[in-house]
């Protein structure tokens, strides 16, 4: 059901930018707008579904971990890998001081577990232990195809919105174009991008969380890591990632930067914890 549900949006998303393309290509082109629309969408929604994992990845600076240099990573990640019925996945390192994690790939069968320095440094082996069994549920649920491809399609938004400002625009009697309409991309692609990551990230949030205290047979880690993160991000946001990257992370990871609840890709921590242990706080001081 899980994998249906999350093909269907990932369909929709790249349908989405499709037309969005040949909407703006018909807009300022006409018909040779729309054939340049058609051939920039296409390219883009292959390169959304077949690397955008690569290019969250590139993003983050990430590399491989080795299994050597991280026996106790690997064996968790083995063990719940297992428990899930899931192959094992590829485990990346990301070079930042910001704790955080996530999943990432096209399926199960291409799946990534990419963990920040920041989080290997700051959470004990159980409370990490959860937070890779929630990046595991991501994988279980088809989530990471999902938001992955959320991520690339709102960084071609975004990047729609600010090259319509210095493209000049229209007919050859109008070389100038319109600058309002320009100016109007700019200002409300970064909201559709947004609004594109929220509206898919919350629920499966919970979901994950769910899951991945089933796995580890305890929901406190988890909760006790959500807490700890939450204050580490706020300490120390990240500065590697895109922004409209946040919704592949296990907990926003620009929290200290001040974002508007609307366009928060993930529910508060606190109803998080709340539906894990059954309160809103674990009782840990920081």
């Amino acid at each position: 059901m899980f994998r249906f549900i999350n093909n269907a949006k990932t369909a929709m998303l790249l349908a989405t930018l499709m037309a969005l393309f040949v909407v703006i290509g018909s807009r300022f082109g006409g018909p040779h707008g729309i054939i340049l629309a058609l051939m920039f969408g296409g390219v883009m929604n292959l390169v959304a579904y077949f690397y955008s994992d690569k290019i969250a990845l590139a993003t983050m600076r990430a590399q491989p971990l080795d299994e050597r240099q991280a026996p106790e990573i690997y064996a968790i990640v083995r063990e719940l890998a297992a428990k899930a019925n899931l192959p094992m996945p590829r485990v990346y390192i990301a070079p930042t001081t910001t704790p955080n994690a996530f999943a990432t790939g096209r399926n199960p069968e291409h799946a990534v577990v990419c963990l920040t320095s920041g989080i290997v440094q700051m959470l004990g082996r159980n409370e990490l232990a959860g937070v890779i069994a929630h990046e595991l549920a991501h994988v279980k649920n088809y989530d990471i195809l999902i938001s992955s491809v959320a991520a690339t399609v709102a960084g071609a938004i975004s990047a729609l919105g600010y090259l319509l400002w210095f493209v000049p625009i229209g007919s050859s009697d109008n070389r100038r174009g319109n600058p309002f309409a320009a100016l109007a991309m700019i200002i409300l692609a970064p909201i559709a991008a947004a609004l594109i990551q929220a509206s898919i990230s919350r629920k499966r949030e919970y979901n994950a969380d769910s899951y991945g205290a089933e796995l580890v047979g305890d929901p406190m880690p988890l909760a006790l890591a959500l807490e700890k993160l939450e204050h580490g991000n706020k300490r120390y946001p990240m500065a590697l990632a895109n922004p409209n990257q946040a919704n592949m992370f296990i907990v926003e990871p620009f929290s200290g930067q001040g974002l508007v609840g609307l366009f928060a890709t993930h529910p508060r921590v606190t109803k998080r914890v709340e539906k894990l242990i059954g309160r809103e706080k674990t009782g840990l001081v920081y």
